[in-house]
C-alpha cells in the first residue's frame, strides 16, 4: 500500500544559509557508492570537518527530522544522492526560502517534504530551533503552515508534489506492490512471458 504524507512531526535544526548545492550536501567521492544505504552519514562531510560548529556536528540536532535552510538550497549538480543522503541522515522535511527546480522534484520522489516559506519566516522558524533544540517543529501538508514552538509560518509548495504526497501517488513501489494481483493478471496475458521455453 502506498504511503500518504499529510505532515510530519519531529525536532528541527537549522542551517540558514544560501546556495548550499548538491556538492556540499554530499560530496562527489561519495557517488560511486552501489546502493545508498550508509550515505546519511556523510551528509555535509566536507562542511563538517572545516567547520567544528556545523548544526550536522551538533548532538542537540541529533535526530532531528525537519531542516530549515536558505535560499537556492540544492543547486548544482542534480544528482539524487544529495536528498537521499539526507533522506538517510533522517530528515522528513525540509523548510527553506526556495530550492533548485531538480533537487525540489527529487525530494518529492524520496517522499522527503520540501516546502517553501517567505524568509522572515524561515528565520523565525530558524530562530526558534536555535533557541531550543527541543522544540516541536511540525511541518503539516493540509493546513500548509509550518511550526516551531509558537512560531508559525505558512508555507508553499507546487500543487503536483503536494498531491502526489498527501494521496501516497509518490510512492510508485508502494503502488505497484498494492496492485500485485493485477500486475500478476496482467503479466499472464503476455505472450513473451508465458510462451518462453528455455
Amino acid at each position: 500500500m502506498s504511503t500518504q504524507i499529510k505532515s510530519v512531526a519531529g525536532t528541527g535544526i537549522p542551517l540558514l544559509l544560501d546556495d548550499i548545492d548538491t556538492d556540499r550536501i554530499i560530496p562527489a567521492r561519495y557517488l560511486r557508492c552501489v546502493t545508498f544505504d550508509g550515505l546519511g552519514e556523510y551528509a555535509f562531510e566536507d562542511d563538517r570537518q572545516q567547520d567544528p560548529n556545523h548544526p550536522f556536528n551538533k548532538p542537540q540536532f541529533a535526530g532531528a527530522s525537519v531542516l530549515v535552510a536558505g535560499r537556492n538550497f540544492g543547486c548544482g549538480s542534480s544528482r539524487e544522492h544529495a536528498p537521499q543522503s539526507l533522506m538517510r541522515w533522517g530528515l522528513q522535511a525540509i523548510i527553506a526560502e526556495s530550492f533548485a527546480e531538480i533537487f525540489l522534484g527529487n525530494c518529492s520522489s524520496l517522499g522527503v517534504v520540501a516546502v517553501t516559506a517567505h524568509r522572515a519566516d524561515v528565520d523565525r522558524l530558524g530562530e526558534a530551533i536555535s533557541a531550543d533544540p527541543t522544540i516541536a517543529v511540525s511541518v503539516d501538508l493540509e493546513t500548509m503552515t509550518a511550526t516551531a514552538g509558537n512560531v508559525t509560518a505558512n508555507i508553499r509548495m507546487p500543487d503536483s508534489a503536494r498531491g502526489a504526497l498527501v494521496t501516497g501517488e509518490w510512492d510508485y513501489l508502494g503502488q505497484l506492490l498494492s496492485a500485485a494481483e493485477q500486475v500478476t493478471a496482467h503479466a499472464a496475458t503476455i505472450p513473451y512471458l508465458n510462451n518462453f521455453s528455455g
